[in-house]
């Protein structure tokens, strides 16, 4: 639900815990009474000034930086005050209900100083930037991106797109989409000539670039919604097969506990690891059997194996050298390809990776090289030969491709606002072959195409949507 534009807001806008700044920020129209009564002085604008943070009886609560924004050029677009002190959560929470209580004090007429004041909900802050036209909808969500990135490249990408990196190829897009709506519609009034001047304003090869400019625009959305989402990589296979190593020795670190004894793993572990600015979720999962000596326990970390599983991107499924030429293993792995070819959705990559290299049995080897061939991986998560291989092929399997410093952030609903205008310019392009007589029907994917590229900038956006956005975002911003 959008907030009330009305209401002034504030909050505490640093994370929760002791640190040492921290800010309180109040946003609203017609602040200045209230900073004057709220400090006991005037503020210059945009100029940062140390003073005491004074309680009701005049005693300073802190002593720290108070900048005053009068709108419209503020964060919000409105009258912005933040209150810069000591990162104690006992401090802030003073300054926070000191403004609170200022708020309600009464004025010469009477009046409450700020009528309405309350807390802001998480990304209340970052909505009336929005609505107040400081950023677009593209811009505002690479804020949260920015501050929830977890990679380098990820942060790197998420401030080009605070920047306006993906809004200006949105805008391009547009303005030519616009373009040719223009040249389409004209037509419209003049219907005995409305294919010939189409073809002298070259309407088909404008279709064909702008068809060539949005295939670039996907291309690097889905770079930059991988730097954001990465991707779910499930460890899978029978129990000993090497899975706990390997996801060890892919994050480099001791998480999962690693013994001979088969059903160790009883639960599911993962961690997230970053592969040139990729992150990859990597999840162990316990080993997959059917035996009768399964406990009650191992099988619910079997259960949850599989339920990992069926919502991975990818699977590594990890076979052990060791036992490669015997008949029950091979058995119970044909076992598990099965179930595997069941319980996936189309699309799942399955990578058979085959573990324990530094072990592999002298006759194990003819076998091993046509696997290779065929484009299976083997390594030895022990020793750390193949890791290299394995982790380049992650990084293709996410469909990385080094796009390089000019990416820009992306989400989902980007990509799929993205795939709706390519529906719409391949309509578009169909009726433009068969001629006149469904040219309204062409304009009218035009505007449904340029419809979808508004709703990625926030041109065209349901409420229901923006309030979705916006309540996933921290309390502050």
């Amino acid at each position: 639900m959008l907030s009330a534009q009305g209401d002034p807001i504030t909050a505490i806008a640093t994370a929760p815990g002791r640190g040492a700044v921290g800010i309180v920020r109040v946003s609203g129209r017609g602040l200045q009474p209230f900073v004057q009564a709220l400090l006991a002085r005037e503020l210059k604008a945009r100029e940062a000034t140390y003073l005491p943070l004074p309680d009701a009886q005049g005693q300073p609560i802190d002593h720290g930086l108070a900048l005053w924004f009068p709108g419209p050029h503020s964060y919000t677009g409105e009258d912005v005050l933040e209150l810069q002190g000591h990162g104690g959560p006992v401090v802030l929470q003073l300054l926070l209900a000191r403004c609170l209580a200022v708020a309600q004090s009464l004025n010469a007429a009477g009046q409450p100083l700020l009528p309405g004041l309350r807390l802001a909900r998480p990304g209340e802050f970052t909505e009336r930037a929005f609505l107040n036209d400081k950023l677009d909808l593209a811009q505002a969500e690479a804020v949260a991106d920015l501050i929830d990135a977890s990679t380098e490249a990820a942060a790197r990408s998420a401030s080009r797109s605070l920047a306006g990196v993906f809004s200006e190829r949105i805008h391009s897009l547009r303005d030519a989409l616009i373009h040719l709506r223009m040249l389409v519609e004209a037509t419209l009034d003049f219907p005995e000539e409305d294919i010939d001047f189409l073809q002298k304003a070259d309407a088909m090869g404008q279709l064909q670039r702008l068809r060539s400019a949005l295939t670039d625009v996907q291309g690097q959305a889905r770079q930059g919604a991988l730097l954001r989402d990465g991707l779910k990589v499930v460890i899978a296979g029978q129990p000993n097969a090497g899975k706990s190593s390997l996801l060890n020795a892919l994050a480099g670190a001791e998480l999962a506990i690693v013994t001979p004894i088969a059903g160790t793993t009883r639960d599911v572990v993962q961690q997230t690891i970053q592969i040139e600015g990729v992150p990859l979720h990597v999840i162990d999962t316990a080993g997959l059997r059917d035996s009768p000596d399964v406990d009650e326990v191992e099988k619910m970390g079997i259960q949850r194996a599989w339920s990992q599983i069926e919502r991975a991107d990818a699977v590594l499924f990890l076979h052990d050298l060791t036992r490669c030429e015997s008949p029950e293993y091979q058995a119970a792995d044909a076992a598990i390809a099965a179930h595997l070819n069941a319980a996936l959705p189309l699309g799942v990559t399955v990578l058979q990776v085959w573990n324990k290299l530094d072990q592999c049995p002298a006759g194990a080897g003819a076998a091993l090289v046509e696997r290779l061939q065929a484009g299976e991986l083997a390594l030895s998560a022990k020793n750390g030969d193949g890791l290299e291989a394995l982790r380049q092929r992650l990084l293709t399997l996410a469909g990385w491709q080094h796009a390089g410093d000019g990416l820009f952030m992306a989400r989902e609903r980007h990509l799929q606002a993205l795939q709706r205008v390519g529906a719409h310019l391949d309509s578009a392009q169909a009726l433009l072959v068969e001629g006149a007589e469904h040219l309204d029907l062409l304009a009218e994917e035009l505007r449904l195409a340029q419809h979808a590229l508004g709703e990625i900038t926030g041109e065209f956006t349901a409420d229901d949507l923006l309030g979705e956005i916006f309540s996933r975002f921290c309390i502050g911003k």
